[in-house]
């Protein structure tokens, strides 16, 4: 069975680890929605305008 993502409560990234490996945080949910998917940083206006590097965040965390 594969893990389940959960989103950070901090800087809202996706993982499926213990820590979040953008910001290092534990503090993790599973109570999250919408999804924003960043492929490349250097040309997303949305990432540029967040501030989010290359990976999956949640919209909205709980």
């Amino acid at each position: 069975m594969p893990a389940r993502e959960r989103a950070c409560r901090n800087c809202r990234r996706l993982t499926t680890k213990n820590t979040c490996e953008n910001c290092g945080s534990s503090n993790l949910t599973t109570n999250f929605a919408g999804l924003i998917i960043v492929f490349d940083e250097e040309k997303s206006e949305i990432a540029k305008e967040l501030g989010l590097k290359k990976g999956a965040y949640a919209i909205k965390v709980a």
